[in-house]
């Protein structure tokens, strides 16, 4: 297994997602270990010296003038956890949460943090062993770090709190008594360095990353099947054209179409058709697939800046220079996360557009997409759930970082909200995900009016796979148990993974470069 140094790499998106999943080891090297020990040698001489420095030895927020003695400064820590542990509602995945775990270990150890080692190597082992606090998903505004979910999510070092461990929800207190381990003691500082910071954002960010991109995969593949079930041209992909407006998720769609689309008899059969356009969902998927990209893009670059980052506050440079800043504000991922919020909604608004176009029974299709209708109401209701998600979708495209609500009795008097940016960009892709399956079984069955014209063999074998799971329907049937099959090969990333990997086999480069998300 390849390893990861936590606090010297460069920790990006996909490495993150690899490590919680436990196909990449993080570990600490010895650099880094001695960096750990300065930064915290630096915290002690601030306590013994007496400095007066924000969250070592002074209260926090609105009490940020409240002088803490030095006796006191460990118990600050401990209670700054309990008081700050007011999430509510449901826990976050389990992956969520562990990426919140990889995200803080990775900047704590780059030595600007204080805190201790074995602190962090309590974490680690957490990790290793799959003991992963229960975080409540609601309660964080954003902004002086995700206090309240990295409050809950570090309960568990100092024996509070509960923890998933072996597939079961349990006190924190009955594992520890159960592996025979003490609670962590925290030291000055430390409390504070563990829920200062954004990687409840990022972990949300980190893992919309990912299942963005496998949309924007699988969206390609499918309104590419959607075209060729319409007998739709791949006249507006032409290279020459995405040249003169050259914007970059647009000439990239255009190239995956054109490859997805090549050789295809279905296309051939048309030609001279006579029809002079399509309609926009199926002409300008380049301009509103590649629009979603450069929105996705934009995200995972400004993601991978935050996983590299420090968000604790104060940064301790050395005994005699701290800083107190700004750098847990989740303003940074709050935007982008509302962009990518709306550009996964669009994905899905075009997806159901061509959801309709397939039932209208025009261009050689029956009506409903069934032979036999009337008796039968065929995909007619499937679009209507479509409609419905697209719906739900735009209601969450509200931009959470455009609002803020004072706390800490005006101290902390602008907050970003991102918390909510990146629980809502989840539900809309959960939304999508069913959106795009809908679509995808819908085009498998109109394709299937095409015989014994064959499309491309890249989406012959699209549709192929498609069918190891739900057939061709002669009648109505219950189609959500279709519905759920279809969106399971979507979210487990199956679906896209497959296309790719037989694309390799013909020697077709249809992956976009971004290989650790393919």
């Amino acid at each position: 297994m390849s390893h990861f140094n936590y606090g010297a790499d460069h920790l990006t998106a996909g490495k993150a997602i690899a490590i919680a999943r436990g196909e990449l080891k993080g570990t600490l090297n010895k650099e880094t270990i001695a960096r750990i020990h300065a930064s915290q040698q630096n915290v002690e001489q601030i306590v013994q010296a007496g400095k007066t420095v924000y969250g070592v030895n002074t209260g926090f927020g609105i009490l940020a003038n409240t002088a803490i003695s030095a006796d006191d400064t460990a118990t600050l820590q401990y209670k700054l956890l309990q008081s700050h542990s007011v999430g509510v509602g449901n826990p976050i995945p389990i992956e969520v949460a562990k990426l919140m775990l990889i995200a803080k270990v990775h900047t704590l150890a780059k030595g600007y943090s204080g805190v201790q080692l074995g602190t962090i190597e309590r974490i680690i082992w957490q990790m290793d062993n799959d003991i992963i606090p229960v975080v409540p998903e609601k309660g964080s505004v954003g902004a002086s770090g995700d206090l309240a979910p990295l409050s809950h999510l570090f309960l568990p070092l100092i024996g509070l709190g509960e923890v998933f461990y072996k597939g079961a929800r349990h006190k924190t207190q009955d594992t520890l008594k159960q592996l025979k381990l003490s609670p962590v003691q925290l030291g000055p500082k430390e409390g504070l360095a563990l829920i200062n910071g954004t990687q409840f954002i990022l972990a949300f960010a980190v893992k919309c990353v990912q299942r963005m991109h496998n949309c924007l995969e699988a969206a390609d593949i499918i309104g590419a099947m959607s075209l060729e079930a319409l007998t739709g041209t791949k006249a507006p992909f032409d290279e020459r054209l995405h040249e003169l407006r050259p914007f970059a998720g647009n000439k990239l769609v255009a190239q995956r179409l054109r490859l997805l689309l090549k050789d295809s008899a279905i296309m051939q059969s048309h030609v001279d058709c006579g029809r002079v356009q399509d309609p926009y969902s199926l002409r300008c998927m380049p301009q509103v697939h590649g629009a979603s990209r450069n929105a996705w893009l934009h995200l995972k670059e400004l993601t991978e800046t935050e996983l590299n980052s420090i968000t604790d506050n104060p940064i301790i440079l050395t005994a005699d220079d701290t800083i107190s800043g700004g750098n847990f504000h989740g303003q940074p991922l709050a935007l982008p996360l509302d962009y990518c919020c709306f550009a996964a909604s669009e994905l899905g608004n075009i997806s159901d557009r061509r959801c309709y176009l397939l039932l209208e029974g025009k261009w050689g299709l029956p009506l409903l997409l069934m032979k036999d209708v009337g008796l039968n109401s065929g995909f007619m209701i499937p679009q209507y759930t479509t409609a419905a998600l697209v719906s739900e979708n735009k209601t969450l495209c509200f931009p959470s970082s455009a609002d803020s609500i004072p706390t800490s009795l005006g101290q902390e008097d602008h907050v970003s909200m991102g918390s909510i940016s990146g629980r809502k960009l989840s539900r809309v892709l959960d939304n999508l995900e069913f959106i795009l399956a809908i679509e995808l079984l819908s085009a498998c069955q109109a394709i299937e009016f095409r015989r014994p014209l064959k499309s491309s063999e890249l989406l012959e074998f699209a549709h192929d796979y498609v069918r190891e799971f739900v057939s061709f329907a002669e009648e109505d049937r219950i189609f959500a148990e279709d519905i759920n099959k279809v969106a399971g090969i979507i979210k487990d990333f199956s679906f896209v993974g497959k296309v790719n990997e037989f694309a390799g086999i013909k020697g077709v480069v249809l992956n976009d470069g971004f290989e650790e998300f393919s």
